[in-house]
């Protein structure tokens, strides 16, 4: 707007008006009528073009004002009559108005964007107050997730499903939760989360689901597969050779009993296979207990556990056999404060397997080495590595070394890193691997 302009024409108005007083005085101290009434109605006709002249200007932003107060960005204001500094005030109404027209735009498409999104999303989202139960927002996949139609307040779930009111939109959930909802003729896991958020005064809440049914299951399925498959492999691989053994002693026992002088029975024969259906006999027996042993680890003993000491026990426990092999071990830290609230015995045992599968691993490399390093990391989790410099885990078995019984070993039971990996889950922590070929293994257990 051209201010100088404007401001300008105001003074030069107000030193006439004030040039016309002073003369008005004047004629009224020499009592010259005449001019005195002239003076007087030329003053009067400045009064009211300097009130005109402003009143214009405060009356279109009175318009502007007024179009702002109800939300009315359409009104155009002419830019090409009236005068200068009304023209050039009225141009920026109308940049104004165009670009709040256009923020009002974008935003209309961003929230456009946004609800097609959430649509699409096979996650259930429902946002409502919490006062009067009215729904602020809900997607398609919530509905269906609860099998219910389309609602505008939450009691009327509460009327048709209590029990389903109550699980949902009753329980608090801070943290994400899963429960189960009884449908018509089936239930289904879901996982549920929400939030309470403040719009001007009124209150909300915001509730998440998720139906992980069918993530269970073919998660669940997969895992079944993988593990009959190892299970499968380890107990045929025992029983095909005592059946062939077991027909092979039957049929020489029963020709030594046909014809006694033509097969005479071999004692030592017999006793050594014998022997040897009752070693691996036993090794289904040892096969099957440690099956067992990976299902008893469900619960913990936490304790404050400072990593140096546990480094310590771990390296008087293990050090000796390691190097023995001559295999360098080293044990540091970042800091001697590094503390843990874990089950001491039960991650002693995840260090000891992942140490030994180290030590196996470096035995052929030319300065074999077995590092196990503590720090802290940025998120402030602990992270506790076992490095090794030795042949490292071929990428076509990688996937497979946390399934139960899975071993490239030919002494290896298999159940290692997946008790491991379960002991680490129940620590609500998780087991990490990185290894290269030819270049060695990490693995790295995040607290």
């Amino acid at each position: 707007m051209d201010y100088k302009g404007y401001i300008f024409k105001l003074l030069l108005r107000i030193v006439v008006l004030i040039t016309l007083v002073l003369a008005l005085i004047y004629t009224i101290r020499l009592n010259k009528v005449t001019y005195i009434l002239l003076i007087s109605i030329v003053i009067l006709y400045f009064i009211v073009d300097i009130y005109s002249y402003i009143k214009k200007r405060f009356s279109a932003i009175d318009d502007f004002f007024e179009a702002v107060k109800y939300r009315d960005f359409s009104r155009w204001f002419p830019e090409d009559r009236g005068p200068k500094d009304i023209r050039f005030l009225y141009k920026g109404f109308n940049e104004v108005n165009r670009t709040i027209k256009e923020i009002n735009r974008q935003n209309e498409a961003q929230y456009v964007y946004l609800q097609k999104i959430l649509e699409m999303v096979d996650i259930g989202i429902i946002a409502y107050n919490l006062e009067d139960g009215e729904v602020l927002w809900i997607n398609n996949s919530f509905k269906e997730i609860i099998d219910f139609p389309s609602f505008k307040n939450i009691r009327f779930v509460e009327k048709r499903k209590p029990e389903l009111y109550n699980l949902i939109f009753e329980t608090y959930n801070r943290e994400p939760n899963s429960i189960s909802i009884a449908l018509q003729n089936e239930k289904i896991k879901v996982l549920i989360s929400d939030t309470v958020f403040q719009i001007n005064d009124d209150a909300f809440k915001l509730i998440v689901l998720q139906n992980i049914d069918n993530t269970l299951n073919k998660n669940e399925s997969e895992a079944w597969k993988k593990l009959l498959s190892v299970m499968t492999h380890e107990i045929m691989n025992s029983i095909a050779p005592i059946t062939s053994l077991a027909d092979t002693l039957q049929r020489n026992i029963e020709l030594s009993i046909e014809v006694p002088k033509e097969n005479p029975l071999e004692l030592e024969d017999l006793n050594s296979g014998i022997k040897t259906i009752k070693n691996r006999s036993q090794g289904l027996l040892k096969f099957a207990k440690t099956y067992r042993s990976l299902s008893k680890v469900t619960n913990l003993n936490l304790q404050k556990v400072k990593v140096v000491d546990l480094f310590q026990n771990i390296e008087l426990l293990m050090a000796p056999s390691i190097q023995s092999k001559n295999i360098a071990i080293e044990f540091s830290m970042t800091s001697k404060k590094l503390m843990l609230d874990i089950d001491l015995h039960l991650i002693e045992q995840v260090l000891i397997n992942l140490i030994l599968n180290a030590k196996d691993a470096c035995l052929k490399s030319e300065s074999p080495l077995i590092k196990v390093y503590a720090s802290q990391g940025k998120d402030h989790n602990t992270v506790i590595k076992v490095y090794d410099n030795g042949s490292g885990i071929p990428k076509e078995i990688m996937e497979n070394i946390f399934v139960p019984f899975f071993t490239n070993k030919s002494t290896g039971s298999g159940i290692g890193l997946s008790l491991c990996k379960q002991i680490m889950l129940l620590h609500k922590g998780r087991i990490v691997v990185n290894s290269k070929e030819g270049e060695g293994t990490v693995f790295s257990l995040i607290f």
